[in-house]
């Protein structure tokens, strides 16, 4: 995994922008700490941060290609995951290859395929590639959008990376705020596309963009697609088995330390089992990780992120399976150090989050890349296989808004609400979400609803848990792979019938007979049980505290922003009956002001 930047122009000389790009690439030294490069040509600078993980002497970037006395650059960020099957196909082709790098298969594969290429991968990227011979720039993203990428058009070129804060070191961008922007930030609906910052958009999922003289175009290579499933139970759950169990297989492929990220929950345990199954034939043993919180306070009211205690559960896991498990302890000094809130804030690029949630990914994740560099996880199955109390409770089912957004909104300031008018656009994006739906003729009702909400969930909120997967993971160098998000799985399982989804009568029925021998009992009907989150009175008060700091100066940005006499009453709970969603209001407050004073955007509303 890495970090990827440039500017194309076609009116400037790239060459001399050397102190820019280096700028740039300076940003996400993070992403890629063991090495970087820059290329600069006539139109184009490129540039890399490399966290090195399959080829580690050879697969240095940005890498080259001479044809016809031109360059072809790529700068790359991810994994492709059938590199291997596409290498000997290349190599039929005549192709030759300096090293034994994903990075040169994709090279490769431009040079002798063309910009058709794309449809032949099975992975996770983003990346760019300059074309010297047409003076053209190719900026591509993974199907399922799990990898980030951003650009902002200049007057005659572009700029592009990784994060938003690699184009703020460009000149051209400045960090800006909109109304447009603001509803995205504040709405919680999850575009694609629209980012929070005026004049910056993110590549869509499955998404080519072209950017040459004449202009800039974008077209989708890919997108979920509905079709009638005709294999029956049995056989729906043996090729569900046969998709994971291959993508588990191919995203073991790494020249580094690699783990599982182990919750207790049924999506982790399967992977991690598979996992184990695999290493087990090469003599290696998984290691894996939970997390857990040194005070949990039982006077704390229990709430929905509290269903279940993970620790136990991923230990009983982890001694079935056969692993070298760790249960990595946080306490609540370092959840409310101010030093590692800014990060966390810098790291979104956003000051909206989830509070401790995010946090503690941070954390655990810095505590994971002490001695692993690859961390496999469970995102997606709840979206694919219909794992969320959204997809079972029919008062929520039949809501005519995402279902997300039942649990209410942010305390916005009631002018501000005017202005940006959030419920409108949170309402017009979701019929636009509804329209986008793939249809099937002969659908009843029932069915299509279940479709809709299994669309939504994949192209919007599993895109919110993607990009806090990445930047927390990349904040402290490490990769997650999510074999989940495999698109041939994604587009098989989307396409299974509701009544086969749940044919035990519970959630991820389809999972569960796939894992029904590789993990505990215990498991396998363990009840769904969001990522925990911390109960201990000194957090709860501590974070109070830290947004009545916030808010006290009367001049404060923040509170432009926030509906003080919303949150005023939240500050004056008593700590151990401070529930969750009030907790994240105030969390909400916080990271607004670490985000306004480390980024002072302009703000034009």
């Amino acid at each position: 995994m890495c970090g990827i930047a440039g500017w194309v122009s076609y009116d400037e000389d790239a060459r001399l922008a050397r102190p820019v790009l280096e700028a740039m690439v300076a940003t996400m030294a993070r992403r890629g700490p063991d090495a970087g490069g820059t290329w600069l040509g006539r139109h184009a600078a490129i540039g890399h941060r490399r966290l090195a993980v399959i080829d580690i002497a050879g697969g240095t970037q940005p890498m080259t290609a001479e044809r016809d006395g031109s360059q072809v650059v790529l700068t790359y960020s991810g994994e492709v995951y059938n590199f291997v099957e596409l290498r000997a196909e290349l190599r039929e082709h005549g192709r030759e290859f300096r090293t034994q790098s994903d990075t040169e298969v994709v090279l490769q594969a431009y040079l002798a395929w063309g910009e058709d290429f794309v449809h032949r991968l099975n992975g996770m990227y983003a990346f760019a590639i300059w074309d010297e011979r047409a003076d053209r720039l190719l900026l591509v993203r993974d199907r399922l959008g799990i990898k980030p990428l951003y650009y902002a058009r200049t007057h005659g070129g572009i700029v592009f990376g990784s994060e938003p804060k690699a184009l703020f070191a460009h000149p051209l961008v400045e960090p800006r705020l909109d109304a447009n922007g603001l509803r995205e930030a504040f709405s919680l609906v999850f575009n694609t596309g629209p980012s929070i910052w005026a004049g910056v958009r993110e590549v869509l999922p499955g998404a080519v963009v072209v950017v040459d003289r004449s202009g800039l175009s974008e077209r989708r290579y890919w997108r979920i697609e509905a079709r009638p499933h005709t294999d029956d139970l049995d056989t729906t759950v043996e090729r569900i088995g046969e998709l994971l169990g291959d993508t588990v297989g191919r995203q073991l492929t790494a020249d580094v330390p690699r783990c599982a990220l182990l919750s207790g929950g049924l999506d982790s345990s399967i992977l991690t089992a598979m996992m184990a199954e695999r290493l087990r034939e090469q003599g290696e043993r998984v290691r894996s990780f939970a997390v857990d919180y040194g005070e949990q306070d039982p006077r704390c009211t229990p709430d929905a992120l509290q269903t279940s205690h993970d620790a136990p559960f991923a230990s009983e896991a982890a001694a079935y399976i056969g692993t070298d498990h760790q249960t990595i302890l946080l306490d609540s000094s370092s959840l409310l150090d101010p030093e590692n809130r800014l990060a966390v804030v810098v790291a979104r690029d956003s000051p909206v989050g989830g509070g401790d949630m995010d946090i503690s990914l941070y954390l655990l994740f810095e505590r994971v890349r002490a001695s692993s560099t690859v961390a496999v996880s469970g995102e997606a199955a709840d979206e694919a296989f219909g794992g969320y109390p959204w997809f079972h409770q029919p008062l929520v089912i039949a809501a005519p808004t995402f279902p997300w957004l039942l649990g209410g909104t942010l305390p916005l300031h009631p002018q501000l609400e005017a202005t940006l008018r959030i419920r409108e656009f949170q309402q017009d994006v979701y019929r636009s979400a509804l329209a986008a739906v793939p249809t099937l003729d002969g659908e009843d009702a029932s069915e299509r609803r279940m479709r809709e909400l299994l669309h939504i969930s994949l192209t919007r909120s599993l895109q919110q848990l993607l990009h806090r997967k990445d930047r927390m993971s990349m904040a402290v160098g490490l990769e997650v792979r999510v074999p989940y998000c495999d698109h041939r799985l994604v587009d098989y399982v989307f396409n299974v019938p509701w009544a086969m989804k749940t044919f035990d009568g519970r959630e991820k029925s389809l999972l569960r007979a796939v894992s029904s021998e590789r993990v505990p009992s215990s498991i396998l009907w363990r009840q769904k049980s969001p990522y925990p989150s911390t109960r201990d009175v000194a957090y709860n008060r501590g974070v109070a505290d830290q947004a009545r700091d916030a808010l006290k100066d009367p001049h404060s940005p923040v509170r432009d922003f926030v509906d003080v006499d919303t949150v005023t009453p939240f500050l004056n709970i008593e700590p151990s009956q401070l529930q969750w969603a009030q907790r994240l209001r105030l969390e909400w407050v916080v990271d607004l002001s670490l985000f306004l004073a480390h980024y002072n955007p302009t703000i034009d509303v």
